[in-house]
């Protein structure tokens, strides 16, 4: 009997304990506030580079060598994935030195404007960044002048790598669906 009372108010204790805490954390996380600087960040040891990189993401739809492919989906909305092999060239000329291929895939991700899921690897092949890769993962609203992408990892030269992309398109083809995007990229980097 003394067994039965001793662990019946254990019980009783700890589910108490358990109450009060877990009360205690949904009363902590109401009263957060949704942004917090921290003044005294320092950066990581792994960061020691800044590299700055500027090339033409040429994507090609139509033809018979298309360098986008349509995977699944309606045609233009929402749902359509297209996987990608594209080069990434020194000018906007298709026949300039190619640098990389930007090789991943985009979905069009919004039900209410022209924004792409963008999941890439540029993957360079050219100067000292040859093996090299950078990988991009972010919203790009294709209408806006200028979009933000954010590079969220990389490879070789660029491991610890984090930044952003600036793209802007040079030129759209209405009738083949064909682009060129220049991108400015801004990493940091071991």
């Amino acid at each position: 009997m003394a067994f039965f009372l001793t662990s019946t108010i254990y019980s009783l204790s700890l589910s108490l304990i358990l109450a009060a805490a877990a009360s205690a954390s949904a009363s902590a996380a109401t009263n957060r506030p949704f942004s917090h600087h921290y003044v005294q960040t320092k950066p990581t040891p792994t960061a020691k580079k800044m590299t700055r990189l500027h090339f033409y993401f040429h994507d090609i739809v139509s033809g018979k060598n298309p360098t986008a492919m349509k995977i699944t989906g309606p045609k233009n909305a929402f749902g359509t994935t297209v996987i990608i092999d594209d080069p990434l060239t020194k000018d906007t000329k298709p026949g300039s030195t190619v640098v990389g291929r930007a090789q991943g895939l985009y979905a069009l991700a919004s039900q209410h404007d022209s924004s792409l899921l963008m999941a890439i690897n540029f993957v360079f092949t050219y100067g000292k960044y040859n093996g090299s890769a950078l990988s991009v993962m972010g919203r790009n609203n294709v209408l806006d002048a200028v979009r933000e992408l954010p590079i969220v990892g990389g490879s070789g030269a660029f491991r610890f790598a984090r930044g952003y992309a600036l793209t802007n398109t040079v030129r759209y083809n209405l009738k083949t669906g064909d682009a060129v995007v220049q991108y400015n990229v801004t990493v940091m980097h071991a």
